[in-house]
């Protein structure tokens, strides 16, 4: 069997993986701001985003997108 012994339900080829580190990013809006913007911003600023209220978030992963959500 080698490579294709398991673990559980998991090959152990798999296993392997799932200690790989990933960066998982919800993202609720996006926006461009100048520099001038930015630096102007203080505590209760408001900055408007590209998405309306109530639009679908979107989950990405290691800068791809893989899903959409509420």
């Amino acid at each position: 069997m080698g490579a294709e012994t398991t673990t559980g339900d998991t090959p152990r080829n798999f296993e392997l993986l799932l200690d790989i580190p990933l960066e998982v990013t919800v993202e609720i809006g996006r926006t461009r701001l100048p520099l001038r913007a930015l630096l102007q911003l203080g505590a209760g600023s408001v900055i408007e985003l590209a998405k309306l209220a109530g639009e679908p978030l979107d989950v990405l992963v290691n800068g791809k997108p893989i899903a959409r959500g509420e």
